[in-house]
């Protein structure tokens, strides 16, 4: 794997040796009966030299080139022409498939300073049309499914170097606006490598997932890993997984699929939906490798998801936390083959000094997933104010170093020496030579073990104590079934001190008490699990609380919409002073807010 110096020369390989082979098998939405869509090697490497003609004519060799399709082979070939044409594509999410307008891709489109649009011919006359409207008049767009466009024949290889940008990777934008990570091929190839030491995966594995394409762990885990290795895998649109989540343990069960994954809420998901007569039909023992990662791994998630997957052959040490970022390119670390998920009980008070204890008879707890061990990066923690690392079992900001670290985000030096380029200081004013990726991630090192415990910028610290919105946000939904299968979010607001505000979704059908008996129960959870005051709380209509595309909580966006007064609640218990500082709207109910339960069911 090491002999190549491009991604480019890799897939050139791979196409060629594995030939009639199928690279990738695409399920359809199946509502209409519809059947499987094949693409061997050999297609994907005819339509990629077709369509990197097209590119190659019109000078978009070492340009941007911005992707916007519909989940299918069709995203997959332009991708691979991008790589042939060595122009840099820009996966992003196609509006109308997110039901949205176009301002997210309008900013990706100007801050790439893409030359050109991919896309479908269904998608074609739209995307044409929001060009011409935004006034990107330079800017071409081709429908890749149109078979005259393009020769194959008059493709030449491009000239790339190991430092070439392979694709721009647009983050998700948890905590801020999305910055276009620039991936090089040295960084692609460095990371397929160490994603396959990581989890073991050779020739005889079978891929298989859901993610969008546009999403690192879509892209690289799903569709670029299995060309890395030269082997099949089985693609489904995220719609179908949503609405029908049997379907994509139908998916494994049928192909034999061995390494899949996603986010936590999709193992939750399948322990909520699955019904028995679904789980008796399925066989899950292909399944070594279940990826766990891109939001904060629960240990209730896996013992549930064990549990009730058992009878179709799933086991516990099948599942792989792993935790990484589209900054890392992918993957950082994760749990050795077969070890199965690793939980950590700790002292609740010392975790929220920022240390790790051993528990304390009849005193609260708190359970830490690892996300394993990283065999190529080296990882300190460090104190994210002072920048001197912290000792083992102390919690401070994930700091990396490996050659699958980008060199930093499209257009933007200060950023770049601020995140990617920080140096280690000893505490006597002097520092290391720098280099180090400022993740903003918190964690703790244990026992050569990674726990990821935060978001920085999403901790709340309230009287000197370190709290993780996540923690808060998991016990209030143990509390009632209203809760249970709703998002929250939890973050502070400052006035004269810190305030914590707690933001729920409820099904108003699995109300069983009025809402004022609801924000209650979520005020007694918080005072008594955490001892803070928890006097605000909103509670709102499921798909209020926004998500990343991995369906990470937007925590930072939520306290941005509160304090401009744009979250409707349904019943809502602020206290005056952090009412004082939220924005008025004209749809403010002269109660507060306060509603009875029947004014919405």
């Amino acid at each position: 794997m090491t002999n190549f110096r491009t991604f480019t020369e890799l897939v050139l390989e791979r196409t060629d040796a594995r030939s009639a082979a199928d690279a990738f098998i695409f399920l359809p939405d199946d509502a209409r009966g519809s059947v499987p869509q094949h693409l061997t090697f050999s297609g994907l490497d005819r339509e990629a030299r077709r369509i990197a003609s097209w590119l190659q004519e019109r000078g978009a060799a070492g340009r941007q080139v911005l992707l916007l399709f519909p989940p299918g082979l069709d995203f997959v070939k332009a991708f691979t022409a991008c790589l042939y044409a060595g122009a840099v594509a820009v996966p992003g999410p196609l509006p109308a498939e997110q039901g949205q307008h176009f301002a997210r891709v309008s900013g990706m489109l100007r801050d790439a300073e893409a030359c050109a649009v991919l896309t479908d011919a269904v998608n074609a006359p739209g995307i044409s049309a929001w060009l011409a409207t935004e006034g990107f008049t330079d800017v071409l767009c081709l429908a890749t499914d149109d078979p005259d466009r393009g020769d194959a024949n008059a493709w030449y290889p491009p000239l790339l170097a190991p430092e070439s940008p392979a694709f721009l990777q647009y983050t998700s934008g948890s905590t801020s606006d999305p910055k276009g990570v620039v991936v090089s091929h040295r960084n692609l190839l460095a990371n397929e490598a160490a994603i396959q030491r990581s989890i073991g995966t050779d020739t005889t594995t079978v891929c298989g997932g859901w993610l969008p394409f546009y999403h690192d762990m879509g892209l690289i885990g799903h569709i670029l890993h299995p060309l890395y290795l030269g082997v099949p895998t089985v693609l489904m649109t995220p719609f179908a997984f949503l609405k029908h989540p049997a379907r994509w343990l139908r998916m494994i069960s049928d192909y034999g699929v061995t390494a899949s994954g996603g986010p936590n809420f999709a193992y939750d998901l399948c322990v909520r939906r699955v019904t028995d007569e679904q789980l008796g039909t399925l066989d899950l023992s292909s399944w070594t490798t279940a990826c766990n990662g891109a939001e904060p791994i629960r240990a209730e998630t896996f013992r549930a998801f064990t549990e009730r997957f058992a009878p179709a052959g799933f086991r516990p040490e099948q599942f792989f936390p792993c935790y990484g970022m589209a900054e890392t390119t992918l993957l950082v670390s994760g749990i050795p083959r077969t070890a199965g998920p690793r939980v950590l009980d700790v002292d609740a008070a010392a975790f929220e000094r920022g240390e790790l204890a051993d528990p304390r008879e009849g005193a609260p707890t708190r359970s830490l997933v690892s996300s394993g061990i990283a065999r190529d990066f080296d990882i300190r923690i460090v104190d994210p104010e002072s920048k001197v690392e912290k000792p083992g079992g102390h919690i401070g900001e994930i700091w990396i170093k490996g050659d699958s670290v980008a060199s930093g985000y499209w257009k933007r030096p200060r950023t770049n020496k601020e995140i990617f380029d920080a140096a280690i200081c000893d505490g006597t004013g002097g520092q290391d030579g720098g280099g180090w990726l400022r993740t903003g991630d918190m964690g703790v090192l244990q026992d050569g073990q990674l726990y990821v415990t935060g978001r920085l910028k999403e901790m709340v610290i309230l009287a000197g104590r370190n709290l993780y919105p996540q923690d808060i946000e998991r016990a209030v939904q143990s509390k009632d079934k209203a809760f249970g299968a709703g998002a929250g979010a939890v973050f502070s607001v400052e006035t004269d001190r810190e305030h914590l505000v707690a933001v729920q979704e409820i099904r108003p059908g699995n109300v069983t008490g009025d809402l004022r008996a609801l924000a209650a129960t979520v005020q007694a959870c918080v005072s008594k699990e955490f001892s803070v005051p928890a006097g605000n709380v909103l509670l709102v209509r499921p798909g209020t609380v926004r998500k990343t595309t991995s369906g990470k909580i937007q925590r930072t966006l939520m306290r941005k919409l509160f304090l401009e007064g744009r979250i409707t609640a349904l019943y809502e218990v602020l206290e005056p002073a952090v009412r004082a500082v939220v924005a008025p709207t004209e749809a403010a109910d002269a109660t507060g807010g306060k509603q009875p339960l029947e004014a919405v069911v």
